[in-house]
């Protein structure tokens, strides 16, 4: 056998084992996202994601106004290849300045109901949360209680905690209320809970929650996930407020209890596209829905998925059909509205 022959076959074989080598990098890749929930909320299912499928996931957290201008600033040199975020407005917001894309999957749309997603395919709802009334068990009835709207009743005059009006969550509550009853009747409503304010709003749904609680008000308005934070915490504070509110679903023989998404969509200049799209699939799929109910305390966007234990001893409730989407079409009336009501 000749030098030459013999050269050419060990170059052949190590062209061979090199490829064999790199062939399960090459074919996981990588998926960057830009994620304005915090990242103890999300990082043990992107680790799963990594193990399952073999593409590596960069991630980035920040605020939902910052990394959306970051996305608008960088263009197509973004390295971002999926956003992700808490509110359906968020995800409204981003559409609209251009930098998601539409994606279409049997999978997505099979797991995720039509109410929880973009019509378009531009994002798509992964969590659900209920934003209820949340009292106080020793001060307030059951039998008390019964709308949103009933809320602005003179009778709560001084009773009623809520977060500011720059809460998206709140823009959101109110723009589903525009959909459903107009800006005119909405306004009314929104004048009328602004009158029964125990306090200037301030702090987050868990402080609304404490300041129940504590006796500065009866009422208030938060998402089920916090009350199911509290109530699992370690911190022995936060359990002793739980357990001295309960949930009260609003709307049963009407429109509903009002809910909202948290979501993601590809964006528009993502490089490894296929890599997002099997993302968003995974966490629509059983196992990263069962994480977001028994941990975050989050209500499964799949139906097929059981709530966690906490969620369910609240019992069951009646959900808003509204289409998410409209949360974020409604948020720039919704903004006015509380401007004019004096909802600071």
């Amino acid at each position: 056998m000749s030098s030459l022959f013999k050269s050419r076959i060990l170059s052949a074989v190590f062209f061979l084992l090199s490829g064999l080598l790199a062939a399960p990098v090459l074919a996981g890749g990588e998926v960057n996202i830009y994620s304005a929930r915090k990242e103890d909320l999300i990082k043990p299912l992107l680790d799963d994601f990594s193990k399952q499928s073999g593409i590596a996931v960069n991630l980035v957290t920040g605020k939902e106004e910052a990394l959306l201008q970051r996305l608008q600033s960088e263009g197509a040199n973004t390295p971002a290849d999926v956003l992700l975020t808490s509110d359906a407005g968020r995800l409204s917001a981003a559409q609209k300045v251009g930098v998601l894309q539409a994606v279409k999957s049997d999978t997505l749309a099979a797991h995720i109901p039509a109410s929880y997603r973009d019509p378009a395919g531009y994002w798509y709802g992964l969590s659900v949360r209920a934003r209820p009334v949340i009292y106080a068990k020793d001060r307030v009835k059951p039998g008390d209680l019964s709308t949103y709207e009933a809320l602005a009743d003179p009778k709560w005059k001084g009773k009623v905690c809520v977060r500011s009006s720059d809460s998206v969550y709140n823009q959101s509550l109110v723009a589903g209320m525009i959909s459903h009853h107009g800006e005119a009747k909405t306004e009314a409503w929104a004048k009328g809970l602004v009158a029964n304010f125990a306090r200037p709003p301030k702090g987050g749904d868990r402080d609304q929650i404490k300041a129940v609680a504590a006796g500065e008000c009866d009422v208030t308005l938060a998402n089920t996930y916090y009350l199911g934070g509290m109530a699992d915490s370690q911190d022995e504070a936060d359990k002793q407020a739980a357990a001295q509110v309960a949930v009260f679903w609003p709307d049963a023989k009407s429109t509903g209890v009002h809910v909202n998404v948290s979501g993601a969509g590809v964006t528009a200049h993502a490089r490894n596209r296929d890599n997002a799209v099997k993302l968003l699939e995974f966490l629509a799929g059983d196992s990263a829905q069962r994480w977001y109910a028994e941990t975050n305390n989050e209500y499964p966007v799949n139906p097929a998925i059981p709530p966690s234990a906490t969620l369910k001893s609240w019992g069951e409730f009646k959900a808003d059909t509204l289409n998410v989407a409209k949360l974020g079409e409604l948020n720039a009336a919704a903004v006015r509205v509380m401007d004019r009501a004096g909802w600071k």
